[in-house]
């Protein structure tokens, strides 16, 4: 770790040093990973906070089992979470379950890591890798809810193939999902919205939950609004909030 000319400390990262296991798919970042340098108490935080809360994959481990000494009920997945503003709200208003968040941009995982450490948040762990990796380690029907807000569309047709939504994944979600869990997915890019329309509607272990224009057009209550979402909003872009049911 070293000093930037301001004194903040930046981190050097290295995913051989981040949680990972042999047989793990090859990991591809397409999206940055490191952004503004941290501020010292940030660095400090992935010193000493995220190796506490950091989940070191087990292949098969009942996610359950990641929070250890406080007993959860279910546990809940948010893939790309972003400053963490929704997974934190989350972990606050539902304690009794366990929130899994993966996200391997370097600020946004220090932007949570603050949040986590301001509010003594105890049921949120961290992976700082590949969401995929997570995804392919966890057991047959063991979460309760997956969250999918607002990811990279890839706007070009080239760049397609590296969004998160396509079928294969999803056929890996409908098998770690339980029956009856919630699949929800927010965007403000209708590319984006009509390539996974197309793709949950053609899956048959998915049932969209929308029975009218404004299920779709507004978040129900438990959804808070993320930093990302209100830039977008503020910009004049449409976000549409789709929750589908595993079944």
């Amino acid at each position: 770790m070293k000093a930037d000319s301001l004194g903040r400390r930046q981190i050097s990262w290295n995913s051989s040093s981040a949680p990972s296991e042999a047989g793990l798919r090859e990991r591809r970042h397409w999206g940055r990973r490191k952004g503004p340098a941290l501020s010292t108490r940030q660095a400090g935080l992935f010193d000493t906070l995220l190796p506490r809360l950091a989940v070191t994959l087990e292949p098969g481990r009942d996610p359950r089992a990641y929070f250890s000494g406080r007993p959860v009920s279910d546990v809940w997945l948010e893939v790309g979470f972003g400053g963490g503003e929704h997974l934190a709200w989350q972990a606050e208003h539902h304690p009794d379950i366990g929130h899994i968040g993966a996200e391997p941009y370097v600020a946004g995982m220090a932007k949570l890591l603050s949040k986590i450490d301001d509010k003594a948040i105890g049921n949120i762990r961290l992976y700082a890798e590949d969401a995929h990796d997570i995804v392919s380690a966890l057991p047959d029907a063991s979460i309760d809810r997956v969250f999918i807000l607002f990811p990279d569309p890839w706007p070009k047709t080239r760049h397609h193939k590296r969004r998160f939504i396509q079928m294969e994944m999803l056929g890996q979600l409908a098998r770690l999902m339980k029956p009856g869990a919630e699949l929800r997915f927010a965007t403000d890019d209708a590319g984006y919205l009509v390539w996974a329309l197309e793709r949950l509607m053609a899956h048959p272990t998915f049932m969209w939950l929308a029975e009218r224009s404004a299920d779709w057009r507004a978040r129900v209550p438990d959804w808070p609004e993320t930093r990302y979402e209100a830039k977008a909003l503020r910009a004049g872009c449409a976000c549409t909030y789709l929750r589908f049911r595993r079944v």
